[in-house]
């Protein structure tokens, strides 16, 4: 059994069993990869992949399961690498975020730019997607951490980390009705049509949980995965628009007014999940702590030494958490 040979099997099951996508991406020839898979078989005595012809119809059951042990096998020797790496050069290296939009454009531009500043010889890579497409890249080791509000609690591989809590606001435009208004209710906010964040996206199921316990039904028109996008429909009259607080900018939005909606939604939290059994780099530590100060190396080493996600968060249950 070769390391090769995991890989293969492993990439061929990531690229949806096409083979000749598999050799693209790995810079190799597609009857290389069915040589080799074809040895494991024969060396483990069963099929990992069935067949019609010379095409790969789906993964067997035995496959499952070993192509799930190629993967931690594949992580473990990645984290091998990082051991080598990180005594040799602390300095260098790579780490990879997946994030949400919210994230991305609102809460995470200073904090990179002082983690390039302190790591310059670190590359950064950023993807983008949905909660639950990002939880997986993090959950499957595509990459280092995932930062999001929703999604990060269904993988149960994973170590979410609480960084800081957020609200939301109510964006409406200038001289709008509810700009005269005192403290904001939701019986007057479900008056309207309502644009904001489709479900499953910062924190959308908070607001969704507020309307249903006082028995209104929001007029939601419109949804969107990001705050410019929702702004900007509020701004062409489509409806008021319910966004992350931190979203709004007294500058960059002066033409519309952000209402306290604080009274009216549970915070939420954004955490920051890593695989557990990942072998954390300094730079990455030190990447938690510039995200949420209160994440110190020595926090972020009793949490991965935990036993469950339960003990995880009794660590944090007395920490003041910042909000944004």
């Amino acid at each position: 059994m070769k390391l090769q040979q995991l890989r293969y099997i492993w990439e061929v099951s990531r690229h949806d069993l096409n083979v000749s996508a598999t050799a693209q991406s790995l810079f190799t020839s597609q009857p290389g990869i069915s040589k080799q898979i074809r040895l494991l078989e024969d060396e483990l005595g069963l099929e990992i992949f069935s067949r019609s012809g010379k095409h790969l119809t789906h993964i067997t059951p035995a496959g499952q399961q070993v192509i799930a042990k190629a993967g931690e096998i594949l992580r473990e020797v990645g984290s091998i690498k990082k051991v080598a790496q990180e005594f040799k050069d602390e300095q260098r290296g790579t780490l990879n975020l997946a994030t949400t939009h919210t994230q991305a454009r609102y809460a995470l531009p200073t904090v990179i730019s002082s983690f390039i500043k302190s790591y310059p010889e670190v590359a950064l890579n950023m993807h983008q997607g949905t909660p639950v497409q990002i939880a997986e890249l993090a959950s499957e080791g595509e990459v280092d951490f995932a930062i999001a509000t929703e999604a990060l609690e269904h993988f149960t591989d994973l170590i979410m980390l609480p960084c800081y809590k957020w609200n939301r606001c109510i964006v409406v435009p200038r001289g709008h009705p509810l700009t005269r208004v005192g403290a904001l209710t939701l019986e007057q906010v479900s008056n309207y049509r309502l644009v904001t964040y489709v479900f499953g996206f910062t924190g959308r199921s908070k607001l969704d949980e507020a309307f249903s316990r006082a028995g209104l039904e929001p007029k939601v028109v419109f949804t969107a995965t990001d705050a410019d996008v929702i702004k900007t429909y509020v701004r062409s009259g489509l409806g008021i628009g319910i966004i992350a607080k931190m979203a709004y900018s007294k500058d960059a939005d002066s033409d519309l007014v952000a209402l306290d909606a604080s009274h009216l939604f549970d915070y939420s939290t954004t955490m920051i999940g890593c695989r557990r059994g990942t072998f954390l780099r300094g730079y990455m530590y030190k990447f938690f702590e510039l995200f949420a100060p209160h994440l110190t190396r020595q926090r972020v080493e009793d949490a991965f030494n935990s036993v469950n996600q339960t003990e995880v968060d009794e660590f944090f249950l007395d920490v003041a958490l910042p909000v944004k």
